[in-house]
């Protein structure tokens, strides 16, 4: 699903040998070989990953959780099926991990957004901090990016999660 998504999303405008460079370890997301496996799950690897589930099927990821050097929380990704955006699902892990950050203290929060997910963000409260960038993504330049923070309420904190499944409640 991420590898779906962040290509069709983010990627499609490159040159197919480009987008399989920038999608890293998740060009081989069918693969069944343990070391690209392995590279995935490093890949998604962070301090808090919320997956949302409809009818058994993983439709979004979230990751995040580390702090950058100005002691900001990033969200480092988010990415939902295409076939689900605007039913909820990435607004639901946004807020669920914006809950367990505030639980523990964090009032800010940064992403860098790429350009198809910044009305997402926006919706969800996120402002824009500078002008666009650029970055790399897994060692290929070129990914284009906008810098985006939150500052959290104290009323956010106490919000009660919301249940990102169809079939269960969020881990």
């Amino acid at each position: 699903m991420i590898a779906d998504t962040y290509d069709e999303f983010n990627l499609a405008d490159m040159a197919p040998a480009r987008r399989a460079s920038m999608l890293g370890p998740f060009a081989f997301a069918n693969s069944s070989m343990p070391a690209r496996r392995e590279a995935i799950a490093d890949a998604i690897s962070a301090p808090s990953v919320w997956v949302a589930v409809q009818d058994g099927e993983i439709i979004g990821v979230l990751r995040g959780g580390r702090s950058d050097q100005r002691g900001r929380t990033v969200l480092s990704s988010l990415f939902v099926a295409g076939q689900h955006h605007g039913h909820g699902a990435g607004r639901a892990l946004v807020e669920r991990f914006e809950q367990e950050y505030a639980a523990k203290g964090v009032s800010v929060f940064k992403v860098s957004a790429t350009l198809f997910a910044v009305p997402f963000y926006e919706s969800v409260g996120y402002k824009k901090t500078t002008g666009v960038r650029s970055t790399h993504s897994f060692g290929e330049p070129g990914l284009i990016y906008q810098p985006m923070k939150k500052v959290l309420s104290s009323r956010v904190g106490a919000a009660q999660p919301r249940t990102l499944s169809s079939d269960r409640p969020p881990p």
